[in-house]
Parts: C-alpha cells; sequence; structure tokens
C-alpha cells in the first residue's frame, strides 16, 4: 500500500510539473475575463457552463489529466518554438499544439454546430489554453520541457523553473484568485482593444520574447530577487490572457 501511494504521489508531481499558471492564476484570469464580457456574452456562456463561472471552469482542463478518456488533450498545453523562429518557421510539432488548438477551438466554437456536451468541453478548453499560451514557459525552446529540466531552489526549496512561473511566484503572493485579480490595475480602452486585436500567434511570439528575463537565473537559487524582478511580467501576461480571452469570448457569443 505504502509504494503504492508512493507512486500515485510521484505521478501528481510529474503531472503538476506541466500545469499552466495553477489553480490561483488560472482563476484569476478566468475572473478578469468576466469582467470585460458583454451582457449578451455573459448570458450565453452561463448557460453553456450551466451556471459554473469561468473562473472555477478555467482548471477543468488540468483536472481531467487524472481521466484516460482526455489522453488526446495531453499535449494541447504547449508548443515549442526554437530562438530566433516564428511559429510560422517551424515544422508542425506532432505533440505541443497550444497554437492550432486555440485556433481551432475558436473556429468550432462560432461554427454553432457542436452538441451541448462538446461546447461546454470546448468553451472550457479555450477558458484555459488561453492562458496557458500566456505562461511564457508553455511556449518553450527545444531541450527543457518548458523549463521542467532546469532544477531551481525556490527560497531553499527544490524546484524547478517551470514551477516557479506556474505557481511559485503566484502562491509566495498569499493571495487569493479574487485578491490577486482585484490587484491589477485596469488598462485604457485603448490597450484592451490592442490586445484584443493581436492574434494567437501573436502571444505566442511575445511568450518567446521573455526568455531573456525567464532564464535569467543566475546559479539557480531563487528568491525575493526574481521574484522582484520578473513577477511583473507574469502579472502582466495573466492581465492579458484574461482580457484576450474576453474579446475571444465577445466574438464567439456577444453578437
Amino acid at each position: 500500500m505504502k509504494k503504492k501511494l508512493a507512486v500515485l504521489f510521484l505521478a501528481c508531481i510529474s503531472v503538476a510539473e506541466t500545469f499552466g499558471w495553477g489553480a490561483t492564476g488560472h482563476r484569476a484570469t478566468g475572473l478578469i475575463a468576466e469582467q470585460y464580457l458583454t451582457a449578451k456574452a455573459k448570458k450565453r456562456i452561463a448557460l453553456i457552463l450551466e451556471q459554473e463561472s469561468i473562473a472555477m471552469a478555467s482548471n477543468w482542463m488540468d483536472e481531467i489529466r487524472s481521466d484516460s478518456t482526455y489522453n488526446y488533450t495531453t499535449d494541447w498545453h504547449w508548443t515549442t518554438i526554437p530562438e530566433g523562429k516564428r511559429y510560422e518557421d517551424v515544422a508542425v510539432n506532432p505533440d505541443g499544439k497550444v497554437v492550432m488548438m486555440i485556433e481551432k477551438i475558436v473556429t468550432d466554437l462560432k461554427s454553432g454546430k457542436l452538441v451541448p456536451k462538446q461546447e461546454r468541453e470546448y468553451l472550457k478548453m479555450l477558458i484555459h489554453l488561453v492562458g496557458d499560451i500566456h505562461q511564457p514557459l508553455h511556449v518553450g525552446k527545444p531541450g527543457d520541457r518548458g523549463g521542467n529540466e532546469v532544477k531551481v531552489k525556490w527560497f531553499g526549496a527544490d524546484s524547478n523553473l517551470h514551477r516557479v512561473w506556474d505557481s511559485d511566484m503566484i502562491d509566495g503572493t498569499k493571495l487569493s484568485y479574487t485578491e490577486l485579480a482585484q490587484s491589477f490595475i485596469k488598462p485604457d480602452k485603448t490597450i484592451v482593444a490592442k490586445w484584443q486585436a493581436s492574434s494567437v500567434r501573436d502571444w505566442a511570439m511575445e511568450s518567446v520574447s521573455y526568455r531573456p528575463q525567464v532564464y535569467d537565473i543566475g546559479k539557480g537559487t531563487l528568491g525575493y530577487q526574481y521574484t522582484y524582478k520578473y513577477f511583473s511580467i507574469a502579472r502582466q501576461r495573466m492581465l492579458q490572457s484574461g482580457i484576450r480571452l474576453a474579446g475571444l469570448l465577445n466574438q464567439i457569443y456577444g453578437k
């Protein structure tokens, strides 16, 4: 029994290392998105999600990793773009599919041809994947599994670079997802419009652009200084993902 529990624990750790923003970050982006929805989109989405909030639906795609029925979605959370390349320059990645799946899901939701269960699941997937693509290490470079192989010390404890960006910095604030969402300064309408006018591929390349900061880890002992220098990037990306998600949802359900 102890051996089985140990194996299960290690498996959970392995899965957790590939999550997007972690539960708090994803819920914060979902709550931000809710604040930018049109009344029509908000009403329609509430019906599809059966009154579940976008914030609470945002982690469903991580939760289903424990269900083998959804194994086909494992590689939807990320993609790989080498240094000096654009998304369009890279051969279609057979594994990391976050860009193509966001594009496909948006097209399918706009079609209005999905049965209710599939529409609900696709909507939850879209909510989650828009958050994922804004986490810089979900648009990774070849060789280190999106920073999972970059072992670091986080305030003296063993961690890895991916986990630092997924959850360590966010959890270090000791804020709930509602408090975190409320802590963002709302951009003016011009910035909101500019962010929402950008494409999924633009979002991916923005994540690539943050690599110099993300990988500025010295000898791998991270803590207050790293947070002070770079947590503002994580905050910016969460805010952008929430606002851009709302833009997509308004296109799909607000017209």
